[in-house]
């Protein structure tokens, strides 16, 4: 061996004596070792170097299988593989094996090859077709077909339930229409507290005029058996009767109209017909046995079970012409009896009519006519002036009275002689009172004065 060979050798050992790194000139050139073999010319440094590179090929191989849990290949402590050789395929070990590695388990594999991700089961499972979640990361709503957009209306609160029901109870009172009561109702989502409605309904209307108690009564009629059911209607009517004591408090007369309200429900079939009964012996508050009692009176009156319909009045604009008429002229005897101006205001408020005033100018006016002496017209002319200064009859009222009277003139002059003269006189002091316009006095109608011609003249009356 050369001396140049000798100083390009260069060894480094590990502290347990092993060759941690060579460099020689045939450290990779394994063709050039193999020839040196076969032909016997190796040197012992030569032979030397072969060993170390075994050893470092077999620590490689040992640090690579301890990375991956595996004990079935040991090195001793002169670094000779245990258990076989290192070179042949039964050392090394298999990724894709399923046997454990760790010893443990009987090398089958998990849940039968059904467990993992991506795999399809196990042999002969049946799927069942299952619906999208639409609360899978991977569900796309394009692909399920058509899409129906449901609107979801949370259910009122109790505390917002008085504000939302009390503008469509007042604006019912207005156009008296069920349907369009029904409609916004529809639009609400009520929930539990859907049988409150009727209570509320009542209670207004027990603050309202007969008018309105009459169309409340209509609404729980109409209401029945489509939006509310007669087990709801009882327990709003029971709500009510333990709210009396309260309600009593800002309407006197609570207790009566609730007896009504109840009598009238039962007669038209709102409630069942032994509404009354599931109270005989268990009331205890002396205002809800008056409404009770009141109840049981109305329905006893009625041999046969029919509608109540007169129980609160027929409401103004639906009562007959004729019947107006009278309650007019009743009004306005006894005003000439009582003198009275605000009960007879009072009385007119309660007919509900005020598109009917004007009958109430012309029967004062024809009164005047008919009557003796001035007590009548200065009376009318005080009644006159005082609902023209409240405002409870209107300018066209007023005048579409007055010309109705002059229109009838000819003919009340038939009974009435000095009509006319009358009827000027009342004019002119309606007029200096501001009860009348000036164009309505000067329309009043005069009949010239009858003036006989000079002697000879047969008696004929000068036109």
């Amino acid at each position: 061996m050369s001396s140049c060979q000798s100083e390009s050798w260069l060894w480094r050992f590990a502290p347990g004596g092993t060759v941690a790194e060579a460099n020689h000139p045939y450290s990779d050139d394994d063709d050039s070792l193999n020839e040196a073999e076969v032909n016997g010319n190796w040197t012992p440094q030569e032979k030397a170097l072969h060993e170390a590179r075994l050893k470092a090929k077999a620590k490689r191989r040992l640090r690579k299988s301890s990375s991956r849990n595996s004990t079935s290949e040991s090195f001793s402590e002169s670094g000779e593989v245990a258990g076989g050789d290192p070179h042949s395929p039964k050392g090394k070990v298999n990724t894709n094996d399923r046997k454990s590695r760790t010893g443990k388990g009987r090398g089958l594999p998990k849940k039968g090859g059904a467990g993992g991700k991506g795999v399809w089961g196990a042999a002969g499972m049946v799927y069942e077709d299952e619906e999208p979640d639409i609360h899978d990361p991977n569900y796309d709503e394009s692909y399920q077909g058509d899409t129906v957009y449901e609107t979801v209306v949370p259910e009122i609160d109790e505390k917002e339930l008085e504000k939302m029901v009390n503008p469509i109870v007042q604006e019912y009172f207005e156009h008296g229409d069920t349907k369009e009561v029904q409609m916004l109702l529809k639009e609400l989502n009520l929930g539990q507290h859907k049988y409150e409605f009727s209570s509320l309904a009542v209670s207004l209307s027990l603050e309202g005029k007969a008018s309105h108690r009459e169309l409340t009564s209509r609404l729980l009629s109409d209401l029945s058996g489509k939006m509310l059911s007669q087990s709801e209607m009882g327990r709003a009517f029971d709500k009510m009767l333990k709210e009396l004591p309260d309600l009593i408090l800002d309407t006197p007369d609570a207790p009566q109209m609730l007896g009504q309200f109840i009598a009238r429900a039962i007669a038209d079939h709102v409630l069942p017909m032994s509404f009354l009964d599931c109270y005989k012996g268990k009331v205890d508050c002396e205002h809800a046995r008056v409404a009770l009692d009141r109840a049981a009176v109305l329905l006893s009156m009625k041999r046969e079970m029919v509608r109540l319909d007169n129980v609160w009045g027929v409401g103004g604009g639906l009562r007959p012409v004729k019947h107006l008429i009278k309650e007019m002229n009743l009004l306005l005897k006894e005003y000439l009896i009582s003198g009275d101006v605000s009960e007879a205001e009072h009385c007119l408020r309660d007919l509900e009519v005020p598109h009917f005033h004007h009958e109430l100018v012309y029967e004062a006016v024809v009164m005047v006519l008919e009557s003796k002496g001035d007590t009548a017209t200065s009376m009318m002319m005080k009644l006159l002036q005082s609902f023209w200064k409240t405002g409870l009859i209107t300018v066209d009222q007023m005048n579409r009275g007055f010309q109705r009277v002059y229109d009838e003139l000819p003919e009340i002059s038939l009974d009435v002689p000095h009509a006319h003269s009358i009827m000027e006189t009342f004019v002119d002091l309606c007029y200096q009172e501001s009860v009348i316009t000036k164009q309505l006095r000067d329309a009043c109608p005069s009949r010239g004065r009858k003036r006989f011609v000079s002697e000879g003249d047969g008696g004929m009356i000068k036109t």
